[in-house]
């Protein structure tokens, strides 16, 4: 890629996409990200070289791309205030923030404004991100590829077929790193409870959880496939198991991204166009 990209919003998610451009090859100097606090933009400047302003048109202009980093409370006066430039440059859009809908982002850019929303989630920022993506019909093929590159430098993304889809992603991989992290904590506090020191329960409890997902990510067996070969009947894995579907784990679970999903609907209503 050789196209100039604009970040609006320097925050972990910013840098964490910013750093993995860099990384795969991308030039520093084809980089401009702009945020209202100076103290953010010295420390993102100093760790990537890019250019760096407090002003969101001046940060804009030229871009190919430009990314939209900043929270959904503010994304209505933020983007209101670089319609113009969008307008008259006929960038891709690439808006990172949850809840905010294409119908929004589309009255408030132009309605023939090329955009993609996307839900990428914390673990980008170790580049072990999962994004799921999708266009309105003004993004082109190229731009469709441009906009997967740029999230693909932190870990891996997957257009769906339907924006509805993203409250869906919100509540899986958006939301899902804390899922896993409560796990930890359990097995942790649960591991002193046994007699364990905090450290050997942390230590233990951390590389186990990477083990498993190394395991299924480089597995060509199911989940369900692998914790069946390690549960042996009668063992001690079954018993921890049945423990877990007799509380209703499952139950739970769904339970839990269902409230996810619906917290991300009644967002995008909130926060949408007015």
């Amino acid at each position: 890629m050789t196209q100039k990209i604009a970040f609006i919003g320097a925050g972990n998610m910013a840098s964490s996409l910013i750093g993995g451009l860099i990384s795969k090859g991308f030039p520093a100097q084809h980089i401009c990200a702009s945020d209202p606090y100076e103290a953010t933009l010295k420390n993102i400047a100093a760790q990537y070289s890019i250019r760096t302003t407090q002003n969101n048109n001046e940060a804009i202009a030229g871009a190919d791309v430009i990314v939209l980093a900043v929270k959904p409370q503010v994304m209505k006066a933020v983007t209101e205030n670089i319609a113009s430039v969008v307008q008259k440059q006929k960038p891709l859009v690439v808006s990172i923030a949850a809840g905010i809908s294409l119908e929004s982002l589309q009255h408030w850019l132009g309605e023939k404004t090329a955009i993609v929303r996307c839900m990428p989630n914390t673990p980008a920022l170790v580049q072990l991100g999962a994004t799921g993506m999708f266009a309105n019909p003004n993004v082109s093929e190229t731009q469709k590829q441009l906009a997967k590159d740029i999230l693909d430098a932190v870990g891996i993304s997957l257009w769906l077929k339907n924006e509805k889809e993203l409250d869906a992603v919100t509540a899986l991989s958006g939301s899902g790193p804390a899922y896993y992290f409560l796990l930890m904590e359990a097995m942790i506090k649960a591991g002193i409870a046994q007699g364990l020191d905090a450290e050997t329960a942390k230590k233990l409890t951390l590389q186990t959880a990477l083990g498993a997902a190394t395991m299924a990510t480089q597995s060509s067996d199911e989940p369900a496939e692998l914790r069946r070969k390690v549960t042996s009947p009668n063992g001690t894995t079954e018993q921890a198991i049945l423990s877990f579907q007799k509380n209703n784990f499952e139950t739970i679970v769904k339970e839990a991204l269902n409230a996810a999903k619906n917290r991300s609907v009644s967002l995008s209503n909130e926060l949408g166009k007015s």
